[in-house]
């Protein structure tokens, strides 16, 4: 079990926290304080990772150009220009306080691979030893488009990479609202959120211009991280000390330390010292104003998180409610459970696996004479029942055959495979340890974030939990 005095703190900026929106120029004065702040913690012990937007940003005002491209190699060279200068950016600063840094590029073929997944960790605990901060971003100049999707996303998945403790996405306001607070005088700031797919609140903010997330990215990886038991914080980016502050206060809490006010919290004193970082014994019982996502009480497996958010499916699997109840047994998917196949995937390739409602599955003596000849993927069955329950996506699975070979074994027992295919390379289409399910709460385990506001965009529509057909197409 971790020690309640080292901990791992996980620290995201995006574009508009580390360059002026229109003119590009370095924001100083908010990096400044973010590099005192990042080498405070580590000199009292916590291992700290920066994960840094901003290279194609630095590479719009290296080159002199306005305004960002949509022209997908242009934006590559602007990243690969950018990136040298960012990083030497971080390295003037943190080399002030005497501190060295890493630069660490990844990209979703980094993640994919068990292999390649298992050295990042590992360099990430060597750089650690050897007491150096290390600075994340995504490969821009060779992922496609978003590889991983955008750096909040990127932050959630090296926070869990590394069972950290914390996870701060900093951004340009306080804390999540019940409504936008811009144009909403009366919004109320949400503390606590225990429950993200119950959670109510306003997602409006699309981010900047130099960006590719919002507020909606960072309730998705809230959502991933608190899965993997990370304490994921959303505050402002202009007060990096209060990062200092807000770790002290939540520790408080898990020392079984009460809090000694429950009424909303009030944003930090505007005194010029509030944004110091030299004043990290502070009163905890008035944090700074910040939005808290409590980590999942089970988190899951490094492994099945590597299955469900480090991979991209390739395909989709429907199976029968049978086949979900044995995977929820620990059992492995046999084919006997297969309904039906979607997509084209190659063997150890990742698929969704989708529960269809129960369907009438002819018998294997009915097959059709040729059963030999590799036989095309047929469409996910049809509801023609109003009252059948819609497809669900519960997990994720590595196979052991390709779509087409599945598509041929499908509600087959598993000795039948080896007559139909004319070999059996395992009983499994997939096995237990190649799956992983998604947790969903089955109500009474933890109390759900009330609903702020009636009005609110529900994170339930940024998520669905229930895809459709055309949702599922690969």
């Amino acid at each position: 079990m971790r020690g309640n005095r080292h901990l791992t703190i996980v620290i995201k900026l995006g574009s508009s926290s580390i360059v002026h929106e229109k003119t590009h120029q370095p924001l100083l004065s908010i990096l400044t304080l973010i590099v005192e702040t990042a080498v405070r913690l580590h000199k009292d012990g916590h291992r700290i990772v920066i994960v840094s937007s901003g290279a194609i940003a630095v590479g719009l005002r290296r080159m002199d150009v306005e305004k960002k491209p949509k022209h997908l190699p242009r934006i590559q060279a602007l990243a690969a220009v950018g990136q040298c200068r960012l990083m030497a950016l971080w390295d003037s600063l943190f080399g002030h306080l005497r501190q060295p840094i890493a630069q660490i590029l990844l990209t979703r073929n980094d993640i994919a691979d068990r292999n390649q997944y298992q050295n990042a960790q590992n360099t990430f605990a060597e750089l650690f030893n050897m007491g150096v901060i290390p600075i994340v971003n995504e490969n821009d100049t060779l992922a496609e488009i978003r590889s991983i999707g955008d750096n909040d996303t990127l932050s959630a998945i090296t926070a869990a990479m590394l069972q950290a403790d914390y996870l701060f996405l900093m951004t340009d306001v306080d804390c999540l609202y019940d409504k936008n607070p811009r144009t909403n005088p009366d919004a109320v700031p949400i503390e606590v959120v225990e429950d993200v797919a119950a959670l109510e609140a306003d997602v409006s903010s699309a981010g900047s211009s130099l960006g590719t997330g919002g507020m909606s990215t960072k309730l998705v990886a809230a959502r991933l991280a608190s899965s993997k038991g990370v304490t994921t914080v959303i505050t402002r980016s202009s007060n990096p000390g209060n990062i200092a502050k807000i770790v002290e206060y939540c520790q408080s809490i898990k020392k079984g330390q009460p809090e000694a006010s429950s009424q909303p919290l009030t944003p930090a004193n505007e005194d010029p010292l509030s944004n110091s970082t030299s004043s990290l014994h502070v009163d905890i019982s008035k944090p700074p104003l910040h939005t808290r996502f409590l980590p999942d009480p089970e988190p899951i497996r490094d492994r099945s998180f590597w299955l469900l958010h480090g991979l991209a499916p390739n395909g989709t699997i429907f199976i029968d409610e049978g086949a979900h109840r044995a995977l929820a047994s620990k059992a492995g998917l046999l084919p006997v459970g297969i309904v039906d196949v979607e997509g084209q995937f190659a063997q150890q390739e990742a698929v969704r696996l989708v529960v269809v409602p129960h369907k009438k599955r002819p018998s294997p003596f009915d097959l059709p004479d040729g059963i030999t000849t590799p036989t095309k993927t047929s469409t996910p069955p049809s509801q023609s029942d109003s009252e059948c329950k819609p497809p669900l996506e519960v997990g994720r699975a590595l196979v052991n055959y390709n779509a087409l070979e599945i598509a041929r074994i499908k509600g087959l027992q598993s000795t039948q495979i080896e007559s139909v295919l004319g070999y059996a390379d395992s009983e499994y289409v997939a096995l237990r340890e190649n799956v992983s399910l998604i947790k969903r709460d089955k109500g009474g385990n933890r109390p759900a974030t009330p609903a702020l506001a009636s009005s609110a965009a529900s994170l339930e529509a940024l998520l669905p939990q229930r895809p459709s057909r055309e949702d599922l197409r690969v």
